[in-house]
C-alpha cells in the first residue's frame, strides 16, 4: 500500500473512531460516560473507558472500518477473538448494511454505524443499546457504466438510434422504464465515448447512431442477450414462413432473413427468430433439433425490447432494422457483412425507419 493511501485510511479511520465515540455518547443513558483513551494496544484501533453511574468502569476496543462487507464479517471476528476475550469490543462504521449488522450480531460482536444503528452489548457494568439507523447506504456510489452489456443498456441503445430527435434523461427514462439514475450515467458513458454529443447541462444535440450499434454490438454479441437453439427446416425457409404466418406467438424476424426483406443481396440461408418459447414454438413450426446443418436459430430474448419497432409485412413480423443489423454484426458467417451492408442501407433510408 502507498503511503499517501495509509495516511488517508488512518485519516478516516480517526474520523470514524472520533463520530462513532460522539455518537455512542449520545446513545448513552443518564449517569454513563465514554472517554476515549489516548492510547491502544496492538491491533486494536482505539479503546474507550464507559463508566456507569455508580463508578464502575470497564475499557471498550474499538474497531473502524470505512467499509465492512457481510463476508468480511468472519475474518473480523476471527482477528478480534483475542481483544474480545479481554473485554467487550464495538466495531464502528459509516454505514453498516442490514446483512452485514446481522452477520456481527451473529458473532456476538457489537457495532454503530454513522447513521444511527447500534447495537450494544456490555455485560459488566450491564449495557444494552440498540437503536435504527439507515436501512440503505445513502452515502452509496452508483458504479459507473463501462459496456453497453446487459438488457437495460439495451433498451436505451435501441430508443437512441431509433429516433430522430434525441430524447432527454427523463423523457428517455420513461420511454424505456428504466431508473432515470441509471439513463443518466449510461448518457455519461455514451459521451465519454463519443457516441452521443451533449451540450449544456447534459442536454444530447446528437447520437452517432451507426457507431452506436457497432458498439451495442461488440459489447452485447447476440448470443448474450437470448438463449438460442438450432433448428432444421428440411423444406426450406419459405415453408418456415409459411408456417410463421399462421403462428399465434409473440415473434421476430432477425438477421439474415430479415435483412434481406429490407435490402436483399443475396438469398438467406438462415432464419434467426426472437421467441418467447423457442421450445413450443419448435413443435409448432414442425422444426427438428439440429446441430448441425441448421437453417433456423429461434432465440429466447432477455430482454422484451427486442420486439420494439417490429413491424408487419406479408403476414410476417420482421424485427426493426437497428436490432437486426446490431445481431447480425456478431453472427457467424456473412452475417457480419450483411450487417454492415443494412447500416448502409439505413443510412440512405433514415426517413424510412427512424421515427
Amino acid at each position: 500500500m502507498l503511503l499517501h493511501e495509509t495516511y488517508n485510511m488512518g485519516l478516516q479511520d480517526n474520523i470514524l473512531i472520533r463520530e462513532g465515540i460522539r455518537a455512542f455518547q449520545q446513545r448513552l443513558p443518564a449517569g454513563w460516560s465514554l472517554n476515549q483513551q489516548r492510547s491502544a494496544p496492538g491491533p486494536i484501533d482505539a479503546l474507550a473507558e464507559l463508566a456507569a453511574p455508580d463508578h464502575r468502569t470497564t475499557s471498550i476496543a474499538i474497531e473502524a472500518r470505512v467499509r465492512l462487507e457481510p463476508k468480511g464479517v468472519s475474518s473480523l471476528v476471527e482477528a478480534t477473538r483475542d481483544a474480545r476475550a479481554r473485554g467487550p469490543l464495538i466495531v464502528v462504521g459509516r454505514y453498516l448494511s442490514e446483512a452485514t449488522r446481522a452477520r456481527l450480531r451473529d458473532g456476538e460482536v457489537s457495532y454503530l454505524d454513522l447513521t444511527g444503528n447500534a447495537r450494544i452489548v456490555v455485560a459488566e457494568p450491564g449495557l444494552y443499546i440498540e437503536t435504527q439507523g439507515a436501512s440503505e447506504d445513502p452515502d452509496r456510489q452508483e458504479r459507473p457504466v463501462r459496456s453497453l452489456r446487459g438488457s437495460k443498456v439495451g433498451r436505451i441503445v435501441r430508443t437512441l438510434v431509433d429516433r430522430k430527435r434525441p430524447p432527454g434523461v427523463r423523457e428517455l427514462a420513461v420511454m424505456t422504464k428504466i431508473d432515470a439514475g441509471y439513463v443518466s450515467r449510461v448518457l455519461a458513458f455514451l459521451d465519454s465515448e463519443a457516441l452521443v454529443t451533449r451540450v449544456g447541462r447534459g442536454r444530447m444535440q446528437s447520437v452517432d447512431w451507426s457507431a452506436l450499434l457497432r458498439r451495442w454490438a461488440k459489447d452485447a454479441p447476440v448470443e448474450s442477450r437470448g438463449q438460442a437453439r438450432a433448428y432444421l427446416e428440411p423444406r426450406g425457409l419459405e415453408a418456415l414462413e409459411a408456417r410463421l404466418r399462421n403462428l399465434d406467438d409473440r415473434y421476430v424476424i432477425s438477421g439474415s432473413l430479415a435483412a434481406a426483406a429490407f435490402a436483399p443481396v443475396a438469398p438467406a440461408r438462415l432464419a434467426t427468430i426472437w421467441i418467447r418459447d423457442p421450445e413450443q414454438a419448435a413443435k409448432r413450426l414442425a422444426l427438428r433439433s439440429a446441430e448441425v446443418g441448421a437453417n433456423t436459430v429461434l432465440i429466447e430474448p432477455n430482454d422484451e425490447g427486442v420486439f420494439d419497432g417490429a413491424a408487419k409485412r406479408d403476414g410476417l413480423w420482421y424485427a426493426a432494422p437497428s436490432q437486426v443489423a446490431a445481431d447480425l454484426l456478431t453472427s457467424p458467417g456473412r452475417g457480419p457483412a450483411e450487417g454492415e451492408d443494412l447500416i448502409g442501407w439505413m443510412r440512405a433510408n433514415e426517413e424510412s425507419w427512424r421515427q
